[in-house]
């Protein structure tokens, strides 16, 4: 066997190994993952995971998901809280400790004053006769057949079976209380995603005077000296009350000069377009570039809550912000 084949062939050994540990997962999700559920569904303070080595690392994972789902929560490193950082976790608290072996002696060492406290206490190990499995309110299995490591000692499918049970307690949560997409990109305000979901359209479009207009009966070479000095490639067409009657596109400057048309004798409402797309100021913008897609067009002319024109966004301003 080549050395490429051999490599190609350890990964899915892996990979195979994991997958059949997850799989054997299904049949353990059971009443004591509901219990688990509704301990921290009823918390009134936050969910703290602890775990040492590879299962704090999990850990901290887990703590990450179930705070960007609505579900508040830190990691505490176990050994650390033997100095102090016990003073980290309330009785308003939810305990979640992480330890294959269930016997994890900076976990353990702990255990009797959680108790004291009346802290509720979910453990994931890998030995429900366990000390930590025995001791907790729910005790999550993620025993595991073989480690995916041909050695058998680091932690491979015992790690990505735990994980995946955070994964499940943060999804069951988000769901349970309601989650919205909206509350997620609070969570993100940084990233694209945040971006994606809080971003409106009013908060990108051209408004004000930087919106290029034009009255009905200007002349087309008057028109395009407008659509140069404002740099956005198009002219609304206004009336004399100030409503929107048309606008004008480098689409329409092609098919005008097409026609033969004399640019300098030609007014601007013979040749406008008057179907143009509309979208409401306070749309997200990612419902701009969908409608721009849906209906090939560059450009859409932004409305207030009255219908009334109030600025102009590009699919170019959309791909600036990031949106895209």
């Amino acid at each position: 066997m080549s050395e490429e084949n051999f490599l190609i062939q350890r990964a899915l050994r892996t990979i195979d190994i994991e997958y059949r540990a997850i799989d054997q997962l299904r049949s353990r999700i059971d009443n004591a993952f509901v219990t688990a559920c509704d301990l921290m569904l009823k918390c009134t303070g936050r969910v703290v995971v602890i775990g040492m080595g590879k299962s704090g690392l999990i850990g901290r994972k887990i703590a990450a998901t179930l705070s960007s789902t609505g579900t508040p929560a830190m990691f505490v490193h176990p050994g650390e809280a033997s100095h102090g950082d016990l003073g980290m976790i309330t009785d308003q608290d939810v305990v979640i400790a992480i330890s294959y072996s269930g016997t994890a002696s900076e976990i353990v060492t702990i255990l009797p004053t959680l108790k004291r406290k009346g802290i509720a206490l979910i453990s994931i190990t890998g030995d429900p006769e366990s000390i930590l499995a025995t001791t907790a309110d729910a005790h999550l299995n993620g025993y595991v057949e073989e480690e995916a490591c041909p050695l058998g000692l680091a932690p491979t499918s015992s790690t990505t079976v735990t994980l995946v049970l955070g994964d499940a307690l943060a999804m069951a949560l988000l769901e349970a209380r309601g989650f919205t997409p909206e509350e997620f990109a609070f969570s993100h305000p940084g990233g694209k995603l945040g971006r994606r979901l809080l971003l409106k359209v009013k908060d990108i479009m051209h408004g004000g005077d930087a919106i290029p207009k034009v009255g009905p009966d200007t002349l087309l070479s008057d028109a395009l000296l407008e659509v140069s000095r404002k740099g956005l490639g198009m002219t609304t067409v206004i009336d004399q009350q100030g409503h929107l009657c048309g606008v004008f596109t480098d689409g329409d400057l092609r098919r005008t000069l097409d026609s033969g048309k004399d640019i300098h004798k030609t007014f601007i409402r013979d040749v406008m377009s008057v179907d143009s797309k509309k979208i409401q100021e306070n749309a997200l913008a990612t419902e701009a570039v969908l409608m721009m897609q849906e209906n090939s067009v560059y450009t859409l002319i932004v409305t207030d809550a009255n219908g009334e024109l109030d600025g102009v966004i590009r699919m170019h301003d959309l791909l600036q912000a990031n949106v895209v």
